[in-house]
């Protein structure tokens, strides 16, 4: 690394170049001067693979659709799921009036977000370690470490889009509550995409938490395992390599895995898959998005959603802020709020639908009210 020191003026600084900090960077970038940093120099192995036939209308109204077919990533024609009852049911995409939803490879898509907010004329840093950021009242400073050398940027506006840590919305003063304690193991595998399962995400339910496996492109599949990180059954799920041998043999998902000859790959993790609200959302000089905003339980299917979602409704507050708009940031509020309700309430809905398990303490917990913890 050199030892160079530069410095630059800009109106927004996006922290985090994931789905969420890319889309707010592409829908900014033509308006105002921005700038995307980001630890990792390309985006990395992360579950997370599911877009539902509504991001049509999100990627349409971006101008990103032609580009993002263009990048072939798989269809995905509906969701079956073992849940309530032993006996699958299939819910398709037929009817649906956006069509078919995908799965996507999830490190290409990441990285086609960031190409385009580059190309849209965002300033991207990565890798880049964040060394210090203070407000002085009318600005942000912010010192980085780049590839380069030390790098000093002054921006007006800064947007959280770091994940679950949420670490600009946390120097600003704001808490995150954390509903429950779920957690993913994943693993990705080789599988023939033409078998069993092919064009449909499956989830199943069982005893300790549930099931989730879905092709992704590259004759891959992924295989997921959600619990509670507290639970006495959560050890025997932390290996991700094991998982295959957690599957019950005479289930839809062991036919899954069997007649798609799913081979596990190296590539597998454990990641945080809580429930979670960030209070406030945004304050005078910041804004949240995407998990550092609210972080959705994978079974809601609905996390890369709101990350387009969110990153572009930021994208949007922070043009009317940056031009003096005072009605910007307390319908940045209200938008995300009401995402947060309906979020809620869904949840809980599909949550109770599985009765099997009376006594489990995963489906328990389900089935009352649980009361938020700061984090």
């Amino acid at each position: 690394m050199g030892s160079s020191t530069s410095l630059r003026e800009i109106d927004v600084l996006v922290v985090g170049a994931g789905p969420a900090g890319a889309t707010v960077a592409l829908n900014l970038a033509p308006l105002r001067r921005v700038a995307l940093i980001d630890r990792q120099a390309r985006p990395g192995p992360r579950i997370g693979e599911s877009l539902p036939p509504a991001a049509r209308r999100l990627l349409t109204d971006m101008g990103l659709l032609e580009s993002f077919t263009a990048e072939n990533h798989s269809p995905c024609y509906g969701n079956r799921a073992a849940w309530g009852s032993a006996q699958p049911v299939e819910t398709d995409f037929l009817r649906d009036p956006d069509g078919h939803g995908w799965h996507i490879d999830r490190a290409r898509f990441e990285g086609w977000l960031r190409a385009v907010a580059v190309d849209r004329g965002a300033l991207l840093l990565a890798p880049t370690r964040m060394q210090s950021m203070e407000w002085d009242g009318q600005r942000w400073r912010v010192r980085l470490a780049t590839a380069a050398g030390s790098a000093e940027l002054i921006a007006q506006l800064v947007i959280d889009a770091g994940g679950r840590a949420a670490p600009i919305a946390r120097v600003a003063g704001a808490r995150r509550k954390r509903y429950d304690r779920l957690f993913c193991s994943w693993l990705y595998g080789e599988a023939d995409p033409c078998r069993r399962g092919a064009g449909l995400t499956y989830v199943e339910a069982q005893e300790q938490g549930w099931w989730y496996t879905a092709p992704v492109p590259g004759g891959r599949r992924v295989l997921a395992f959600h619990t509670d990180a507290d639970l006495p059954e959560a050890r025997a799920f932390a290996d991700p390599k094991r998982l295959p041998q957690r599957v019950a043999p005479d289930g839809e998902l062991a036919a899954i895995l069997s007649e798609s000859r799913f081979t596990p790959a190296d590539q597998c993790g454990v990641t945080a898959a809580h429930s979670a609200v960030l209070h406030p959302f945004a304050g005078p000089s910041w804004l949240a998005v995407g998990d550092a905003a609210l972080s959705f339980d994978p079974l809601s299917s609905q996390g890369l959603l709101n990350a387009l979602y969110s990153g572009l409704a930021a994208a949007e507050c922070a043009e009317r802020r940056l031009a003096g708009d005072a009605d910007a940031l307390p319908q940045y509020l209200d938008c995300l709020a009401r995402v947060h309700t309906a979020y809620r309430a869904n949840l809980a809905r599909w949550y109770r639908v599985e009765t099997r398990w009376t006594n489990s303490p995963f489906w328990k917990r389900r089935r009352r009210p649980i009361a938020a913890d700061d984090v």
